[in-house]
């Protein structure tokens, strides 16, 4: 062996992990996929020239020219000869067409999905920051063992939409009042949906903490006489990362279809303000004469909680030891 093969340092074991994630063909091509939709709802807004918001009832109802080859050949030659005379209005400008107030709304769908993807990244992190707690303090210290796992049993019981509808009612008014009716619902949704899906996370952290507090290296480190703030911080909480990080894909697409299911009931963000829940909400009613307003914004919740999903699967074995290399 030479020098230069012995100095040679070792690989970081990032590189494994990603190796690991690249192999799982489904979790890349929705990563891809992923991020491509968060490139366009974030971006998308700053470079489209429509508002989400700024109505035209001159242009209202109208669909793109694709729509079109959905009739008979006698309508799809009208269409395409006079669209005016055919009864249809179409526009090669607006991709997904517009609502019955001329909204643009492709315009709409990427706002949407930006409040959308924040309200799931949010309600994530509060629910992870709330589980990783309770579950690392009650699988490290005993005495909180039986409370804390009272408390999730207790979580786990409540019928979930009802407590989310209830939630809703009380505090939407005078959240509204304080921060205004964006910033109040927008806080309220985040904290209803943080507060009520932390369990699942709770439940899986402290099974792994039990299982790691007994490994030598945490003996060790107790023996001599490791405190148990630093105990946690040091030995605990970077064994217990790979279990956290998927439930942090799977709570933004768990969040992402709760937001959804409020808005389409009408008890989210307020009509101006589109999410594609309500964006579903606002398509019902047009369903039979326009069922693309409905279509798109289940696409997109679809696609991306699959995308979320499968890239949970993908760091799930990309991150377990076991797996890795296999």
């Amino acid at each position: 062996m030479t020098d230069a093969a012995v100095a040679k340092p070792p690989r970081n074991q990032w590189w494994d992990v990603w190796d690991q994630f690249k192999s799982h063909r489904g979790a890349l091509i929705s990563a891809v996929i992923f991020i491509a939709i968060i490139l366009i709802v974030l971006i998308g807004p700053m470079i489209w020239p429509y508002e989400p918001t700024k109505t035209d009832i001159r242009n209202k109802n109208m669909r793109h020219m694709l729509s079109c080859f959905g009739l008979d050949w006698g309508a799809i030659a009208g269409c395409l000869v006079n669209p005016t005379e055919s009864g249809i209005k179409v526009s090669w400008w607006h991709p997904l067409g517009t609502d019955q107030l001329g909204r643009d709304l492709f315009a709409r769908m990427m706002f949407g999905g930006r409040i959308s993807m924040a309200v799931g990244v949010t309600a994530m992190l509060i629910a992870l920051v709330l589980g990783t707690a309770v579950g690392v303090i009650s699988g490290y210290f005993k005495r909180f063992d039986w409370a804390l796992m009272r408390l999730t049993d207790l979580f786990l019981a409540l019928p979930l939409l009802p407590l989310l509808l209830v939630m809703v009612m009380l505090f939407r008014a005078p959240l509204s009042a304080t921060f205004g009716t964006e910033q109040g619902i927008f806080i309220l949704m985040v904290t209803a949906i943080g507060i009520t899906s932390w369990m699942p996370t709770a439940r899986i952290v402290r099974a792994d903490v039990l299982a790691i507090k007994e490994r030598e290296f945490v003996l060790a480190a107790r023996s001599i006489g490791t405190r148990p703030r630093k105990m946690i911080m040091r030995h605990l909480l970077p064994n217990v990362m790979s279990p956290i990080m998927v439930s942090a894909t799977l709570g933004i697409a768990n969040a992402i279809i709760t937001e959804s299911a409020l808005s389409f009931l009408g008890l989210g963000f307020p009509p101006d303000f589109p999410t594609w829940g309500r964006l579903l909400n606002d398509g019902v009613q047009y369903m039979q004469a326009y069922p693309e307003r409905v279509m798109w914004p289940g696409i997109f919740i679809s696609v991306i909680v699959l995308c979320v999903n499968y890239v949970g699967d993908g760091l799930r074995d990309a991150l377990d030891p076991r797996i890795r290399g296999l």
